[in-house]
């Protein structure tokens, strides 16, 4: 069997993920094959990916669907490890909707949506039994797995059904790497109690601890270190230092709070005259946020998270995310006015997938998606784009290249597009309209619409596409009378940036045990 590293934290937003992605660089570099995997996320920012050939069968709804869903953090992973995912490095997925509910997605497929309690009482074995298998067909295919836990290990009400940490720690056998992070204090505490509340028969599985996000003297946080390594007989692995490498964010821990405005992006050293804001409105059920993330990366361009209540006057565009329940961030967004100043704004607006949805003129069929509605109910949009959208049972799940012949917001881009699709409900025209984006040499309002400085799409990743990127960002300097930075290349991928951080801050000679 396959040697299996779990990459643990004590809590959530520890930095697992970020050292998940630097082990499988530094090992796919070093020549092992690695393979990511996490038994079960919790993150409405998902990737499309192949479903592993052998969940794909005859005898089930999903038959005949070759693609589904994994959270961003395994897909990020996976490209660490210089390799394609299939759905086994994520087999387990929950999606929070809202109203306690998630739904829940086993294989790449949706299941159901269920309350917590629902959940562990219908359906956690036969989700743990999808996730041992999906681990035991990637330790036939490769040397060693990186395996990413989920929130803390050390949550003793739910330890007896922990599939993340727990339950992967004894199916998989795995080596325990235990992260922490010293950023908000009582980092000892929060390493010393962890060990102590893990479960006996895993405590013996801990390798060793590497503290994250760690800024100042080193020589001061020297005693500690040797303290704490006296009182548990755990190594310190590694002190890593406060350093974003740029990777997507797993979940929306890493947002502003609702009642905040934040703004994040590289305009270090980009004086006002050469710097935009785009306005990304704080949906209570966003999802796929990470699409915003190749804008904030560029020179000049700042992205400001702000709450629905906001004005929009000094901003220069407006993307509209997804989200996992397009009625109910809809009726938040007209409940707080915010449809009316996007109906005033002049400047350039983008929705992808749920924002698109949301700029049509009706959305019918708006209670399936499990809000409050009767099913058949209709609910009026913002109406900037002569489109409608039907939600039907069907969920559209596909990794896909478009053309655009760009106008408005991408005039300019022109040629293939790749991303990937995740929505339920089809939309049609329903006015005059322009349909930039085709597929297979047809151009319809099911892909993408465009009306004078309006224009949405289902495309999530389209901003990763250089052309749309550089063509959105001409249009929104050129509208708001700015010059638009050179932009920059980056001369290191985040992976290795990731990898970097470990190989010089960490000590893994225990990594080439049986390497």
């Amino acid at each position: 069997m396959a040697r299996t590293i779990l990459v643990a934290g004590t809590a959530s937003h520890v930095g697992k993920s970020t050292v998940a992605a630097g082990l499988c660089r530094l090992l796919a570099d070093r020549g092992v094959s690695v393979a990511p995997y996490k038994a079960q996320n919790m993150s409405n920012n998902a990737r499309v990916v192949p479903r592993a050939p052998a969940t794909v069968d005859n005898h089930s709804e999903s038959a005949g669907q070759p693609y589904g869903e994994i959270g961003i953090s395994q897909y990020v992973q996976a490209r660490a490890a210089r390799l394609a995912p299939t759905t086994d490095s994520n087999p387990v997925l929950l999606k929070p909707r809202g109203g306690g509910q998630s739904q829940l997605i086993v294989d790449g497929r949706p299941v159901g949506h269920f309350e917590a309690g629902s959940y562990f009482e219908t359906h956690w074995q036969d989700a743990r039994a999808a996730a041992e298998a999906a681990h035991r067909r990637l330790a036939s295919d490769y040397e060693l797995i990186v395996a990413e836990g989920a929130g803390s290990i050390a949550e003793i009400n739910l330890q007896h059904r922990d599939l993340a940490n727990v339950e992967t720690a004894r199916f998989a056998d795995a080596e325990i790497l235990l992260v922490a992070d010293i950023e908000r204090g009582g980092v000892f505490a929060s390493l010393v109690g962890t060990l102590e509340l893990l479960p006996e028969d895993i405590r013996t599985q801990v390798q060793g601890v590497i503290i994250t996000k760690f800024r100042g003297d080193r020589s001061l946080l020297e005693p500690g270190l040797e303290a704490f390594e006296q009182k548990t007989g755990v190594a310190v692995l590694g002190v890593i230092p406060y350093d974003d490498p740029g990777l997507p964010e797993e979940d929306s821990l890493a947002l502003p709070a609702a009642d905040e405005r934040a703004v994040v992006g590289d305009d270090d050293g980009v004086d006002a005259a050469h710097t935009v804001t785009i306005a990304v409105p704080r949906l209570p059920r966003a999802s796929n946020v990470t699409d915003l993330e190749p804008l904030a990366d560029e020179p000049g361009v700042r992205i400001a998270y702000v709450p629905l209540e906001s004005e929009l006057r000094g901003l220069d565009a407006v993307v509209i995310p997804g989200t996992k329940n397009t009625v109910d961030d809809l009726l938040a967004i007209q409940q707080a006015g915010f449809d009316r100043r996007l109906q005033a704004f002049d400047g350039p607006i983008v929705g992808i997938c749920g924002g698109y949805q949301m700029l049509g003129k009706r959305i019918h069929n708006a209670g399936i998606e499990g809000t409050t509605l009767d099913d058949d109910t209709t609910v009026s949009a913002v109406g900037l784009l002569a489109v409608e959208t039907t939600f039907n049972e069907d969920k559209q799940v596909l990794d896909t290249t478009l053309c655009i012949d760009g106008s408005g917001p991408l005039a300019g881009a022109t040629g293939a597009v790749s991303g990937y699709e995740i929505h339920m409900g089809t939309t049609d025209s329903s006015g005059t309209v322009e349909t930039p984006f085709s597929r297979d040499g047809v151009s319809t309002a099911a892909l993408g619409a465009r009306r004078g400085n309006v224009v949405g799409c289902y495309l999530h990743g389209l901003f990763e596409n250089e052309t749309a990127r550089t063509a959105f960002l001409e249009r929104v300097f050129s509208a708001a009378g700015r010059e638009r930075p050179e932009p920059t290349d980056s001369a290191r991928s985040p992976y290795d940036r990731a990898g970097s951080l470990l190989a010089d801050h960490c000590s893994l000679e225990w990594l080439d045990t049986n390497l």
